[in-house]
């Protein structure tokens, strides 16, 4: 894909001389009368460098675009060029942020040897920005069970692929970190991966989210902005819980990923990418199919590569390793650290964790803040572990279960609602529709009970 050169220059015949090296070049070129209208199209498309005028006739001069454009793209190289340059205007500009000055005339060899570092500089900064964030997020699948090592051996086979993956699993299984993994052994590695949460964004706004938006399209559309698509061009696009999408969307959605074409809301230039889409999603879509609620061709055209994400209760034989790397995040936040006696990771072992990683990651956080001593013991994780949890003994079970030494009848009641409840979803992995069948409660009253007594899952 051709890289986007953007020219700001007051003279015509400079900008059309310039438009035709850049295009003998393999290059696309953009132009703009002024400094102002230069900033807007910054706003408008994807530019990889500028060219701009040191003495513009408008309002805005070239060293004051310059701080303007570097103030809001920072990794953006920006060449400056002028007619009447001098070592002071040179080093001004350098100082400002302008990666090179070139003076007119201008050389055909010299402008296009000064675009190619100027290219090569902004390519290289930007890899070493995706290896500090790799380097500060290390993206890795812990645990050495049959299931893990398949799902290792699943993103291998897929990553180096231009495949689109459908990424499926509960809540707090780690499908943002398969997809990670993906991205950073794909070829597409050394651009960003653009994600999208789908259950995140109101309904109202997901278009201008996704597609971008021109400016006065919509009340607050102050200025132009670019979408999730467009800033993954030439990338990856992660679209997070793509099963809350509406059905307008997911209409809309299928469009643009069939013809990879899109128009910005209140546009109307037609803009094309090149985008590699990674999804992913907790429901069981083809139920969500059958109840009407998500696009069978959609998923059909996502679900190109389906990948299954294993709950936690799949592979308990991981938890200690788990454990030990979760831990080391807990310190490096600064919370502190300590250790897990054998009998306390037998116990955890046994308890069937309905909130996946998550909720392991959560419990361990609050063991390390509550425990006092160093160590924590089985009667520790005993006693913190959810009621109802296998790692609970039979007698420990009955005292969930049996009348509580309470005040009162009413909270009495409540407690063993609580525990009731708890025990009922950790039987159903956490599936409330199931839960509500099982005890004979429509779903929509159970929801509301869970929330009452503060029970997640």
């Amino acid at each position: 894909m051709p890289k986007n050169i953007l020219i700001i220059d007051d003279e015509a015949p400079i900008r059309e001389t310039l438009s035709d090296i850049l295009g003998d070049e393999g290059f696309s070129a953009i132009s703009a009368e002024s400094a102002e209208l230069g900033i807007t199209l910054l706003e408008e498309h994807t530019i990889d460098l500028v060219l701009l005028d040191i003495w513009l006739g408008d309002n805005m001069d070239g060293l004051t675009a310059l701080v303007k454009i570097k103030k809001k793209y920072p990794s953006l190289p920006v060449i400056m060029i002028s007619g009447h340059g001098t070592i002071e205007t040179a080093v001004q500009a350098t100082r400002k942020g302008a990666f090179d000055f070139v003076e007119k005339p201008l050389s055909y060899d010299k402008i296009i040897l000064a675009i190619s570092n100027g290219l090569r500089f902004a390519q290289l900064e930007k890899e070493n920005a995706i290896l500090r964030a790799k380097t500060a997020t290390a993206v890795q699948l812990t645990g050495e069970s049959p299931i893990i090592n398949d799902l290792r051996e699943q993103i291998q086979r897929v990553a180096p692929t231009d495949a689109w993956v459908l990424i499926r699993g509960e809540h707090g299984t780690g499908k943002e970190l398969v997809a990670q993994s993906i991205h950073r052994l794909s070829n597409m590695a050394a651009q960003p991966m653009i994600e999208v949460n789908c259950a995140a964004i109101p309904d109202e706004l997901i278009e201008s989210e996704l597609f971008g938006h021109e400016k006065g399209s919509f009340t607050g559309a102050y200025n132009s902005k670019r979408g999730k698509f467009d800033q993954a061009d030439g990338g990856i696009l992660f679209l997070d819980e793509i099963g809350d999408m509406s059905l307008k969307t997911q209409a809309k959605i299928l469009r643009i990923l069939q013809e990879q074409k899109f128009e910005r809301v209140g546009g109307h230039k037609t803009i094309s990418v090149t985008v590699r889409v990674l999804a992913a999603t907790n429901k069981n879509l083809e139920e969500e199919i059958k109840q009407g609620n998500f696009r069978a061709d959609l998923f059909w055209r996502l679900n190109v590569v389906p990948i299954s994400v294993p709950s936690l209760c799949d592979r308990l034989e991981d938890i200690e390793a788990l454990v030990d790397d979760l831990m080391k995040g807990i310190i490096k936040r600064g919370i502190g650290g300590k250790t897990f006696s054998a009998d306390a990771l037998h116990l955890m072992s046994q308890h069937s964790w309905p909130g996946n990683v998550r909720e392991l990651r959560n419990f361990i956080e609050r063991m390390v803040i509550m425990c006092t001593s160093d160590t924590i013991s089985g009667k520790d994780v005993a006693l913190f572990l959810n009621p109802g949890s296998k790692s609970n003994s039979s007698s420990d079970q009955q005292d969930v279960l049996r009348p509580y030494e309470e005040p009162t009848f009413k909270e009495a009641k409540k407690q063993f609602e609580k525990a009731y409840l708890q025990q009922k979803l950790t039987g159903n992995r956490g599936n409330v529709s199931q839960t509500a069948e099982q005890v004979g409660m429509e779903r929509s009253h159970l929801h509301k009970k869970l929330k009452s007594l503060e029970i997640t899952h």
